[in-house]
């Protein structure tokens, strides 16, 4: 029980001791960690603290000059003396703080204390960057600036030559543009004294004015030459091209007022003059644009007059020939339109068959009409061919859609008269298979004819009789007439097949008896069988007949069938 109570109180003990030490490192650690970011705090106090601000006012301090540069200065010492002084001082008292509470372990204060700090410094160190940037544009504006004039000089000596090379080119704005690069040079001339004096505040000034007249210099100097050429001579001699082409066309019968040239022209040199107005001035901007949009209407008006010669050519030769064709579609359609009761009275036809023949007519009167008017125009001279090229071709179009209407109603009634002609055609060929079946009849003569023969023959007559009055009625019924006359040949046909099978089926049992009567003394059983056959044939039952005497006949020749094919066939 005692031992018990050792392990139980060893193991206490040692627990004990466990978190002892661990709580001894975490504080270690916690306060090496607070201690640290005082120190890191220290570190950026000093980075301000060495701001290089007091070498870069020793820079300034020879180069005062002048008033203004003097009050900056001042201002300058001020500022820094300020962060020097009062600013870092502070930090420094709370940097001092810091390091009491640390090493009273009192942590909760000193985050609060920390962020405080950190902002302290943050702002301080804002401030001298911002000071220092102040300063080093006044120390290091001479090199900068002087860097960027240098720049500008090379490109004004380039733009200066350019002119100085071209000078015939600009014209009566010779003068002008020797006064804008004189205020130029002028104005590098500022530069110079104002760098002397050591004025920086008036050099930032300078080198914009110099740099945006630069760039206005370079424009003027690339682009006048090509604007007083495209305003004193290419736009003017377009015009006098287009006026004289014009006058030559209207002379010739072409319309062309729809161009609205001569108000157009006077707008284009009232365009001009303003253009060269503001280029006195030195004011180009936007007047290529508008000289280039000028331009491209002028040469647009050449590929119009170019559309209406062709569209006047186009035109005389298209008018003849649709007048042709207008002409010879108004006789037919007349024609046609005149006979329309004779064709519904010749065929039956209500007047819904003969609607679109009335259609055609009364689209016809529309395209006539409007053909007038398209040829009143030209006699008018008050439309453009351009425009009458464009009519004429619509209304070719519309005569077109007519003809292709009315030649599909001309289908429609001939298709009634090819009709009419194939049926008596086919009446004479029908006629002549009916004839052809009786002389069949009569010249095998038969000794008995079947009933159903004369039945279909019968038949068939009463049909061609129907056929032979379908088309001796006015008006004829095509459709019933179709009708007949189909009727009429199938039951023609299904005539002279019934004659041409019984007349072949006879003539074979015919042959067939005439073959067996040499056996008949030979064997009984083919004469018992001859005699059957004989008797079917005069009853007319050829086909009965037929089967009985090949069947006899083949106990003594089993090819007696093909052969008797063989005889009747030659």
């Amino acid at each position: 029980m005692q031992g018990q109570f050792l392990i139980i109180g060893s193991a206490v003990v040692i627990a004990l001791i466990i978190v002892i030490v661990i709580l001894h490192f975490v504080k270690k650690a916690e306060l090496k960690y607070y201690q640290n970011k005082v120190k890191n705090l220290e570190i950026q106090r000093n980075m301000v603290a060495s701001t290089p601000v007091l070498v870069e006012l020793s820079k300034v301090e020879p180069i005062i000059k002048n008033d203004k540069l003097e009050e900056k200065f001042n201002r300058w010492q001020d500022k820094f003396n300020d962060i020097r002084e009062r600013r870092l001082t502070i930090i420094d008292d709370m940097l001092i703080d810091l390091d009491v509470f640390v090493e009273k372990r009192d942590y909760k204060s000193c985050g609060y204390r920390i962020a405080t700090a950190e902002i302290e410094i943050y702002k301080v160190r804002e401030a001298a960057e911002h000071l220092l940037e102040e300063i080093k544009d006044i120390t290091l504006s001479e090199e900068k600036y002087r860097s960027i004039v240098t720049k500008l000089k090379t490109k004004y000596r380039s733009l200066n030559k350019e002119f100085q090379d071209h000078r015939e080119v600009y014209d009566f704005m010779q003068e002008a543009v020797e006064m804008q690069l004189e205020n130029i040079e002028r104005r590098f001339l500022d530069f110079e004294k104002v760098m002397e004096a050591n004025e920086y505040t008036e050099v930032v000034h300078i080198c914009k004015a110099l740099d945006t007249m630069i760039d206005h210099i370079e424009v003027i100097i690339t682009e006048l030459p090509d604007v007083l050429l495209m305003a004193n001579k290419v736009i003017p001699n377009r015009m006098k091209d287009v006026q004289s082409i014009y006058k030559e066309m209207v002379d010739e019968g072409f319309v062309l007022d729809y161009l609205n040239l001569d108000y157009n022209i006077e707008e284009s040199k009232k365009n001009i003059n303003k253009i060269i107005d503001r280029a006195k001035l030195l004011d180009i901007e936007g007047s290529m644009f508008d000289l280039k949009t000028m331009l491209e209407y002028y040469d647009s008006l050449f590929v119009d007059y170019e559309k209406e010669r062709l569209s006047r050519k186009l035109y005389e030769e298209t008018v003849g020939d649709y007048k042709n064709r207008l002409e010879k579609t108004n006789d037919l359609v007349h024609d046609v339109y005149n006979q329309l009761e004779d064709i519904k009275n010749l065929y039956d036809l209500n007047d819904e068959d003969v609607s679109i023949i009335h259609e055609v007519n009364k689209t016809l009167v529309v395209i006539n009409d409007d053909f007038k008017k398209l040829v009143a125009k030209e006699e008018a001279k008050s439309t453009p061919y351009s425009m009458l090229n464009e009519e004429i071709e619509s209304l070719s179009v519309r005569l077109t859609d007519l003809e292709n209407d009315f030649d599909q109603a001309l289908k429609s009634l001939g298709n009634m008269y090819d009709d009419e002609v194939r049926a008596r055609e086919q009446l004479t060929e029908i006629q002549d298979f009916v004839k052809t079946s009786r002389n069949q009849i009569r010249e095998y003569k038969l000794p008995v004819v079947p009933d159903h023969y004369y039945v279909q023959l019968s038949e068939a007559n009463e049909a061609i009789g129907e056929v032979m009055k379908e088309l001796q009625r006015k008006p004829i019924a095509i459709k019933t007439l179709n009708t007949r006359v189909d009727t009429a040949r199938d039951l023609v046909l299904k005539l002279y097949n019934t004659t041409t099978e019984m007349v072949k089926t006879a003539r074979l049992a015919e042959m067939a008896i005439v073959y067996g009567n040499r056996y008949r003394n030979k064997f009984e059983e083919v004469d018992k069988g001859l005699m059957d056959a004989e008797k079917a044939f005069y009853k007319g039952n050829y086909k009965e007949s037929l089967d009985i005497s090949i069947k006899v006949t083949s106990v003594v020749n089993e090819n007696i069938y093909r052969k008797l094919m063989s005889v009747y066939e030659k």
